[in-house]
């Protein structure tokens, strides 16, 4: 992974750290993300400690703000020549039913639009890879996700795991969706389960344990490195392994519209 440069979201604490810090041990340049600068320094300055990887580097930017996410993404741009792997992992819970900037959802906009509107923006860039590698980390909540074109911002009625369980739902068919629109690229996409992983979301969300932050790095960490999966797209792993997706994601019909709208809206 030596001449591999991957950009993790949501990756100043929890499963992002972690996978980062994996991913740098391996001696990959890692670019680490978050909406805050001082904790993106921090957390830089971290991984390279415990990696001893000078390679790392940060990106501050705001997935509540589609312009701030525009603005970030035009500088990010101007000092990057290619991606290597591009891991979309930001997330968020919202308890109650508040509009980001643009005026959408906040679960929605953060966990599904902004990581849409960052992989369409960064994609000249993981062109030039040789073997570019597109991940979004989704979650098993995504089979109990409702598809409604009528209420992706909660329009009609709001449920905290309901909104969480669309976005990660909706993480899944824009990997299908994009899958599609790869084949033959030599670029892959794919999503994910990392787990029931004891991160802030977690313990905020659904006042549960969970396995460590290592063990939910592990089906990104694979999806990143492993030459296993090098020719693999469109699907959604569990355990480093293949699973069964919401049947809905089999629905190209579904996954177009969907792709449509989404694009629609950023």
């Amino acid at each position: 992974m030596k001449d591999k440069l991957i950009l993790i979201t949501g990756s100043t604490d929890g499963i992002g750290k972690q996978t980062a810090v994996e991913l740098a041990l391996m001696g990959a340049q890692i670019i680490v993300h978050g909406r805050n600068k001082e904790r993106v320094n921090l957390s830089v300055q971290e991984v390279q400690k415990v990696s001893n990887n000078k390679n790392i580097s940060g990106f501050t930017a705001d997935f509540s703000s589609l312009k701030h996410l525009r603005s970030s993404l035009n500088e990010l741009k101007s000092k990057l020549d290619k991606i290597d792997v591009l891991i979309n992992n930001a997330g968020v819970y919202m308890s109650s039913r508040i509009l980001s900037e643009d005026g959408y959802e906040m679960t929605f906009a953060v966990n599904h639009l902004a990581h849409f509107l960052l992989t369409n923006e960064l994609f000249p860039q993981i062109q030039k890879s040789k073997n570019g590698r597109i991940i979004n980390v989704s979650s098993m909540t995504h089979l109990s996700g409702v598809l409604d074109f009528n209420n992706l911002n909660a329009e009609k009625n709001f449920n905290p795991y309901g909104s969480y369980c669309l976005s990660k739902l909706a993480n899944v068919l824009f990997s299908r969706e994009l899958a599609n629109r790869l084949d033959g690229t030599g670029i892959t996409s794919n999503s994910l389960h990392p787990g029931v992983i004891g991160t802030k979301l977690l313990h905020a969300a659904f006042k549960a344990r969970g396995d460590s932050v290592k063990k939910g790095a592990e089906t990104s960490v694979h999806l990143a490195s492993s030459p296993t999966v090098s020719t693999i797209s469109g699907k959604y792993f569990v355990d480093k392994k293949i699973a069964a997706h919401h049947p809905i994601a089999d629905d190209g019909a579904i996954l177009k519209k969907f792709w449509e709208v989404s694009k629609n809206m950023i």
